[in-house]
């Protein structure tokens, strides 16, 4: 994925928010890389209070477990950028909230903290609702800390939309 653009972002939240609507559903999130940029995208828009239910900044192991119920267990084996964690991210933002559809994102922003095995760049979501099961995705993004945060931003977004489609 290219840079993308506040305008960029704001017109896919808004797509997003519209497809919220039809549906009368709500949006949860769990954010750790991305610290609350998608919740401040959500709340940008004007009236989102009829869609966004609440956000999640799980950016510490520690706030996964307290938070979202994150297993110790899974932290320790996997580790918090793992399919198995974000899975326990948006099921905990789900189990955690009042609403239909929640997204999770956890990854390595940088400029540190990459492994050869994880580098810089690589991001899990998690995608989950009320009516249908998880789906994962990983992403191994490129460009400076910005960058890589702002297309994880924009991939969960893109994904909400798409898991929305995909449960009609």
């Amino acid at each position: 994925m290219q840079t993308v653009s506040d305008d960029e972002l704001q017109q896919l939240t808004l797509d997003m928010s519209y497809l919220l609507r039809q549906k009368r559903w709500q949006l949860s999130s769990s954010e750790s890389c991305t610290g609350g940029w998608l919740a401040k995208c959500c709340t940008d828009l004007e009236g989102s209070s009829a869609w966004f239910e609440r956000g999640f900044v799980s950016y510490s192991n520690q706030s996964k477990h307290d938070l979202l119920a994150v297993k110790q267990a899974t932290l320790d084996q996997f580790g918090a950028v793992s399919e198995a964690t974000v899975i326990e991210m948006v099921q905990g933002a789900l189990n955690h909230s009042q609403a239909d559809i929640s997204v999770a994102i956890t990854g390595i922003a940088g400029p540190t903290g990459g492994t050869v095995d994880k580098p810089v760049g690589t991001v899990w979501f998690a995608w989950t609702s009320q009516y249908a099961k998880v789906h994962t995705r990983c992403h191994h993004l490129s460009g400076d800390r910005d960058q890589v945060r702002r297309q994880a931003v924009a991939i969960a977004v893109i994904g909400i939309a798409e898991y929305i489609e995909a449960t009609k």
